[in-house]
């Protein structure tokens, strides 16, 4: 029997080990490693203070009700949050997401898995990756519970008041009154150096396991510069944003992505449609706007309270998206949103949200909603008998004024007529958009359908009021 050669066989195993070494991923080895901070508070606390924050957040912002685009931004999310690293999961959060009409290139997160996102961040980010770099970013704030961590070191304060800081943060400014200016703020999503770099490097992780391109988050920094800034308390100044873009950038050359997304159709089809939205006001024009809303101050253009709706509520309900079935005149049924409410109004029926109308000098004013009636009228030409109609309402109002001529449209089977106009409404003194829809019945009288909201809330309310409109079913 030979001799073992002990030094050959060091040699060869240690070749080995060399070679097993260099085939593990260098993200083993390279990875920026994270960790919870201190936290006195429990997850549950997380998700008991973002909960209720939302629900504030959500009276001062005005939300995009447009399911298409919600529902594309939804589906990002959740696909991001199941891609959220295992030992950053949390079951007690419930993560959801939400667009709000601003034209502000940001996005942020509250404790627990609310997440807002501008529509202006949307309409400038060039690729779907860019959007989901933001909104992986956010999402790793809340995952490394970086809220109630930072609340954690300021520990004269506690979690009650923590939801006004969060606000008034959000705002960046007095918008919310006293709320707004309490120091506490900062200690929420106002984060630390320390805090922005780890939610960017979880962030470049969550979006690799998610099949994005982890560079597209640092190009987002590039993007929103060259747009002129905006970036709000995403496009913090500590760390400055090319430390940011270089940051991420070597954090991605150890990442693997996994079964690579590449940029859909849907994510340019969503950005289109928002280009055929009125321009958004900024989240500054937003916060001093809300101070000037019904029963929220005394600033009001005609000097008198009295001369507007008055509503039940500071601001208009938006449309919920649960239907509730009505039967109308007797001969109309109809599907509306489950939050409006049915009034009856010299002949016609109303349907419109809280808010959204009341009575100013002893009449009836409705600023956003759906009008039902039947007209008698000396024709049974459609067209003779819609005019006869309008003239009779431009009598009535003598701010109203076509937009456009008649269109052809058909209601519940009829043939139908669609002219949309313009108005003064007489009690908030604001420029309105009002649709006429009219269609004969089979005894010769005319049904028709107003539709109505202030110009700037009009394209927001229009996929309700098509919904309403295509509900409808005669029973004469």
């Amino acid at each position: 029997m030979n001799r073992p050669n002990y030094r050959s066989a060091n040699k060869w195993l240690a070749w080995l080990m060399a070679l097993a070494i260099v085939s593990v991923p260098l993200a083993v080895f390279a990875q920026t490693k994270i960790v919870y901070h201190n936290n006195k508070f429990k997850p549950t606390d997380d998700v008991k203070l973002g909960r209720q924050a939302a629900a504030e957040a959500e009276k001062q912002f005005p939300l995009l009700r447009d399911a298409e685009v919600n529902d594309y931004v939804e589906r990002v999310g959740q696909h991001l949050v199941a891609s959220i690293p295992p030992e950053f999961q949390h079951p007690e959060f419930r993560y959801y997401f939400k667009v709000i009409n601003a034209r502000d290139i940001n996005a942020f997160a509250l404790p627990g898995g609310p997440m807002y996102v501008d529509r202006g961040m949307i309409e400038a980010a060039h690729t779907e990756g860019e959007m989901a770099g933001v909104m992986a970013h956010e999402l790793s704030h809340v995952a490394l519970r970086h809220g109630t961590a930072q609340a954690t070191k300021a520990q004269k304060y506690q979690v009650g008041a923590g939801i006004a800081g969060i606000l008034g943060t959000i705002l960046g400014g007095p918008a919310l009154g006293q709320v707004a200016q309490a120091p506490f703020g900062v200690y929420f999503l106002k984060y630390s150096r320390e805090y922005e770099t780890e939610a960017d490097l979880l962030g470049a992780r969550i979006m690799a396991n998610a099949g994005y391109d982890p560079r597209d988050l640092a190009n987002m920094f590039r993007t929103i510069e060259q747009q002129g800034g905006g970036g709000g308390g995403f496009l913090s100044d500590h760390p400055s944003p090319e430390n940011r873009y270089a940051r991420i950038n070597q954090e991605a050359q150890y990442l693997h992505v996994n079964n690579t997304i590449r940029d859909s159709r849907e994510f340019l089809a969503i950005k289109e449609r928002l280009r055929g939205y009125p321009r958004a006001q900024s989240m500054a024009e937003i916060a001093q706007s809300s101070r000037r809303y019904p029963n929220q101050g005394n600033n009001y253009p005609n000097g008198d309270p009295a001369n507007y709706p008055s509503p039940t509520q500071g601001r208009i309900e938006y449309p919920s998206t649960r239907l509730r079935n009505y039967t109308a005149l007797g001969v109309v049924s109809l599907s509306a949103p489950d939050n409006w409410r049915e009034t009856s109004e010299q002949g016609s029926v109303w349907f419109a949200p809280n808010g959204g109308y009341g009575s100013s000098n002893g009449q009836a004013v409705y600023t956003h909603g759906v009008n039902i009636g039947i007209a008698q009228t000396n024709s049974r030409n459609l067209q003779q008998a819609t005019n006869e109609f309008l003239n009779g309402l431009q009598q009535g109002s003598g701010n109203l004024r076509a937009r456009s001529g008649y269109q052809r449209t058909s209601v519940a089977g009829r043939n139908g007529l669609s002219i949309s106009l313009s108005n003064t409404n007489e009690a908030t003194g604001r420029p309105e958009v009002v649709n006429l829809v009219t269609t004969l019945m089979q005894n010769g009288e005319l049904l028709y359908i107003i539709t109505v909201a202030p110009d700037s809330d009009y394209y927001n309310y229009q996929s309700t009021f098509q919904s309403i409109l295509r509900s409808v079913q005669l029973h004469d």
